[in-house]
């Protein structure tokens, strides 16, 4: 088992939200897609890629391997966030706090766990 579990807990949390919240875009999410042109038709597999992540965060709390797998998945997934951001010249709230922020908390988790390993 990881020590300390809880940054784990905290980001599918967190991920877990995030997936409530794109069930049906809030306007928010809805003008942060659009801004940076991700395809509508994607948008649905959202909340699956979400939850699917909430529930590898939590399992990796007991399989290490699973746990450094989701959260380097993770790292990338904001990583391509911020690229997206940045290609759209979307330079402000979204990509500083909610891409920007949610890389360095999903980084910090990642290191969390490699330490732990």
């Amino acid at each position: 088992m990881i020590q300390p579990w809880w940054p784990l807990a905290a980001l599918a949390v967190i991920h877990l939200a995030d997936a409530a919240m794109c069930l049906k875009p809030l306007g928010f999410i809805r003008d942060c897609l659009s801004d940076v042109g991700f395809p509508r038709r994607w948008w649905p597999l959202l909340p699956v890629l979400k939850t699917v992540t909430a529930a590898g965060l939590l399992a990796g709390i007991r399989f290490t391997p699973l746990a450094v797998l989701t959260c380097a998945a993770v790292v990338c997934y904001f990583l391509t966030a911020v690229a997206m951001h940045i290609r759209a010249r979307d330079l402000g709230r979204n990509l500083f706090l909610n891409a920007t922020g949610m890389l360095v908390l999903s980084a910090a988790t990642l290191g969390s766990v490699l330490a732990a390993a």
